[in-house]
């Protein structure tokens, strides 16, 4: 694959990330993918109804989760990553990791994008990771870490703050090295729920950078709580609205769980596009 195929502009059509959880406790579907036999159909499904890009983690970033030690999560991704790339040698591959070692690996079996969701506030080397393979990194807002992220989060004005978080630490990647930025304003990620709705409803300033922006709400709890504490298995038609949403601000890339679903709007944006 050309070092160039995943670049992705901010003028580009929308393209979609499917998600592969290889934890046993993630918020949506935990342990469905530990296995490798079932993660690769899966893999293999998602390409097939329109992902371009699969991210695969090893580490539930949920609220209230635990972290994972570092020897732990390569064992539960670099493994799947080694067998998958080759044989899905047309998709991008990329790493959801805050770790150093984790990201090394996963670059050095063939990833193309790094997705940290400390956005370098745990490891700013990753963005020297990025920079010596030409690898992606998506720079995600969040605000403290998984395990306390949702008690009491709080912002002067939570589209300014996100704004000034964007304009610091994507210089800081500049410096370092990374070619291929790509933003995520992190919802749900230290975010109350009029926090991550005013992101959405204002999601075109972060367009201002340059960048691709990436928007991940798929079953989120934000869905939850607009929808009378709707279970997790039952918010993909609030995730279908709340992502075309996203894509009529700008959004560049929907990270999903359901990627039929986030297909079909894709289509139906772009045809209602071609007619402006």
């Amino acid at each position: 694959m050309p070092d160039d195929t995943f670049i992705l502009s901010a003028s580009s059509s929308p393209k979609i990330m499917g998600i592969i959880n290889a934890t046993p406790d993630s918020f949506s579907d935990g342990g469905k993918y530990l296995n490798h036999s079932r993660a690769m159909d899966r893999i293999h499904l998602m390409l097939k109804n329109g992902a371009q890009i699969i991210d695969v983690g090893g580490e539930s970033t949920r609220p209230g989760a635990e972290p994972v030690s570092e020897s732990e999560e390569i064992d539960r991704v670099i493994p799947l990553l080694e067998k998958a790339i080759p044989v899905f040698s047309d998709a991008i591959f990329s790493i959801d990791t805050t770790k150093y070692e984790v990201a090394k690996k996963a670059l050095q079996a063939g990833a193309k994008i790094v997705n940290d969701v400390s956005g370098l506030q745990k490891d700013p080397r990753l963005a020297d990771l990025c920079a010596e393979h030409n690898a992606a990194y998506v720079l995600m807002h969040s605000q403290g870490d998984p395990k306390t992220m949702q008690k009491n989060p709080a912002y002067n004005d939570v589209v300014e703050d996100v704004m000034a978080f964007f304009e610091q630490q994507a210089a800081e990647a500049k410096k370092r090295g990374v070619h291929h930025l790509i933003l995520d304003p992190g919802i749900g990620f230290g975010k109350t729920l009029e926090h991550n709705l005013k992101l959405i409803a204002h999601l075109d300033k972060f367009k201002k950078f340059g960048f691709p922006v990436l928007v991940g709400a798929s079953r989120k709890s934000m869905i939850g709580k607009i929808l009378d504490d709707r279970p997790t298995d039952d918010r993909i038609t609030g995730t279908v609205a709340l992502h075309y949403h996203a894509l009529i601000k700008g959004a560049n890339i929907l990270r999903v769980h359901d990627v039929k679903e986030a297909s079909d709007s894709i289509r139906i944006f772009n045809a209602v596009q071609s007619q402006q």
